[in-house]
């Protein structure tokens, strides 16, 4: 097993023994840990050569308990259980003891525990008052003194003219640009992985620029910068207002992780038994690699079988990509503790759940349900690939729909996603076509418990854009209206308010091209004014003016909701919030009407037709314009025209 010593502490470790031999340990993870958490226990997994074979840990730390000590299938980890409930922060000497030809080893490492910030209930984590930026730390820019050939790495390159390498975007390239996520509108900001993929570039020219593929839990990739550097980056994000949502994934990992090679246990990761034929590759030539169905339906169904089931969840991913057994306790332990750890050390204040409903429901329910209790009003949201709302439902935190509870607050609008995208290529009829998908889709939102912890999106980096190969602004921005004021938390794909389109016809890379202006040598600067073009500032420019009005508007984040069936082509929504009841609202009490014209033709929209929540208002500012209508009659639309009234 390589050497890789993790932990700037253990350039202090103590040898004693009276025959000279290389240290047992490598590394320890979690790499520090924090006192005074609700949960006391505390899981230490030591990786070392021959590392289980050790007697004895002690310690003579005040106020730490080692519980006990784990030995595993694999000679090379120990889990080491510790109580911290009487301990103060500092540097505590752990003692692992060996006999080795008779002739006695100690090794002693240093831990540290350290005290938190803040106390949990204090962290507050994103709702439906923010709007999610989502982006990909490779794509998006590089920063000042960027290396590209980072030492240590597996073999790879920066290659900006081919779609599925990667291309050198890096955290501080984020960071020198956080004031156009502010002048953009945006409140917080969701990257894709940022941990280490340490996989190399295959010859069909395909590398982990995209983070699934994690190698290492408690390091940043190194191509992105240092951990100081994402913590960086999270304070000053918090110092403009921005809040920060870290991408993770259970279900997977990368298979150059040494957990793939060398499991610690048999039954760590699901159907092991391919490695014995892969013989150290991620390319499976024997008839015992499955790969999951992407079929999540089995998942929920009353029905299903086991053969269908057991493809779902236990099937890997892709071959590059083992699937981790979260039904072993010791793996979901530190899995749980990993999570806490991010909170803790860099302060994220969310986290995205990559491919939730293919790892086992119970475990992740366990995660979740001790998160909370930890952080009450952190916030996750899982990825739940389906589009019937029903099934997306049935995933959220209190659930009439499963027998289990996931305690998962915050699901992601699939059905949103799949109608919007739909709508744009229809005209919207008297029934089930255009705009008529979205009304019809909202109809569920009975079945949420909370429908204002569901997140809504036109398109992120596993869809096609939604511009596709266009450019055409009128279905983008009724997307984009709809988007901003119903009830849910919306999330925005980068690029989006500057017209970025692509599909994945032939690539991924398609819909996740570099922003442009992010990196050396670009002719083209989308960061700034100046640099837009015409038709891109005008698509930012009117982004930006629906989100600034967003920010703190109580109507479109605890008004009430009612919807209208579309009506001779022209779908209402209306926002409403009443002084009288809820008077601890700041604003004044308002309605807000968002009205588009899903046809291409011209239409009227017939005022009397919502005389129920209109009242007796007789004008109206439309926050896209600043124009006023007059209510007291109809008012005609262009075609795919969109109005966002508030009175």
């Amino acid at each position: 097993m390589k050497k890789v010593l993790l932990l700037t502490a253990f350039a202090a470790l103590n040898l004693t023994t009276m025959a000279a031999k290389k240290t047992v340990i490598d590394r320890i993870e979690p790499t520090d840990w924090y006192v005074g958490m609700k949960n006391p226990t505390v899981q230490l997994m030591v990786y070392g050569n021959g590392i289980r074979d050790v007697q004895s840990v002690t310690t003579d730390y005040p106020g730490v308990v080692i519980d006990s000590i784990v030995r595993l299938d694999s000679p090379n980890y120990l889990l080491l259980y510790l109580n911290l409930s009487g301990a103060q922060p500092g540097t505590m000497t752990l003692k692992f003891f060996k006999e080795e030809r008779g002739k006695r080893r100690e090794e002693k490492v240093p831990y540290q525990l350290k005290a938190r910030e803040m106390s949990g209930d204090k962290r507050k984590g994103f709702t439906n008052a923010d709007v999610l930026y989502m982006l990909m730390p490779d794509r998006f820019a590089q920063g000042a003194g960027h290396n590209p050939q980072v030492k240590g790495m597996r073999a790879y390159k920066e290659d900006r003219t081919q779609p599925s390498l990667r291309h050198g975007g890096d955290l501080n390239g984020i960071r020198e640009h956080l004031d156009y996520f502010c002048d953009l509108g945006v409140t917080a900001l969701w990257l894709t992985p940022v941990l280490e993929n340490d996989s190399p570039d295959n010859e069909q020219g395909y590398s982990t620029y995209h983070g699934y593929a994690t190698t290492n839990y408690y390091r940043v990739d190194p191509r992105f910068g240092t951990n100081a550097d994402y913590r960086r980056l999270v304070d000053e994000a918090h110092a403009k207002g921005l809040k920060v949502v870290m991408d993770m994934i259970f279900n997977h990992s990368g298979f150059e992780h040494p957990w793939t090679l060398d499991p610690p246990t048999k039954d760590w990761l699901n159907l092991p038994e391919w490695l014995k034929e892969s013989k150290g590759t991620s390319n499976p030539t024997g008839t015992s690699f499955l790969q999951t169905s992407y079929k999540l339906t089995p998942v929920v169904d009353p029905y299903a079988s086991q053969v269908d089931l057991r493809e779902t969840v236990e099937g890997w991913f892709v071959p590059t990509m083992p699937d981790l057994n979260q039904k072993n306790p010791h793996l979901m332990r530190y899995l749980i503790q990993n999570s806490k750890w991010w909170i803790e050390t860099v302060g994220i204040d969310g986290i995205r759940m990559d491919t939730y409903p293919y790892a086992y429901a119970d475990a992740m329910a366990q995660w979740m349900k001790e998160l909370d209790e930890e952080y009450p009003h952190f916030n996750t949201v899982g990825e739940t690939w389906v589009t019937e709302p029903a099934y997306t439902a049935a995933w959220q935190k209190d659930s009439k729909l499963s027998a289990h509870n996931s305690y998962l607050k915050t699901v992601m609008d699939f059905s949103f996603y799949d109608k919007i995208n739909r709508a744009a290529t229809e005209d919207t009829d008297g029934w089930f076509a255009g705009l008529n998908l979205l009304y019809n889709s909202f109809v569920y939102d009975y079945l949420y418990p909370n429908p204002s912890s569901v997140m809504a999106f036109i398109d992120n980096h596993d869809t096609d854009r939604f511009l596709k190969n266009g450019r055409d602004t009128l279905m983008l921005k009724q997307a984009l209206a709809l988007l901003f004021t119903v009830n849910r938390i919306p999330q925005l794909y980068y690029g989006t308010e500057i017209l970025m389109n692509g599909t994945k016809e032939v690539t991924d890379g398609n819909v996740r091209k570099d922003f442009p202006g992010g990196f050396p040598g670009d002719q083209h600067n989308a960061f700034t004014r100046e640099g837009r073009t015409k038709a891109e500032q005008q698509m930012f420019q009117w982004t930006s003016r629906l989100l600034h009005w967003r920010q703190g508007n109580d109507v479109v984040t605890k008004g009430s909701q009612t919807q209208f069936i579309p009506y001779k082509g022209v779908y209402v929504v209306a926002r409403r919030l009443q002084a009288a009841a809820a008077p601890q609202y700041s604003q004044q009490a308002k309605t807000v009407l968002t009205v588009l014209n899903g046809t291409s033709k011209e239409t009227v929209m017939e005022v009397k037709r919502y005389a129920e929540v209109i009242g007796s208002a007789t004008r109206a500012r439309d926050v896209l314009t600043g124009r006023y209508y007059d209510l007291s009659g109809n008012i005609g639309l262009k075609p795919r025209q969109s109005l966002v009234l508030e009175f």
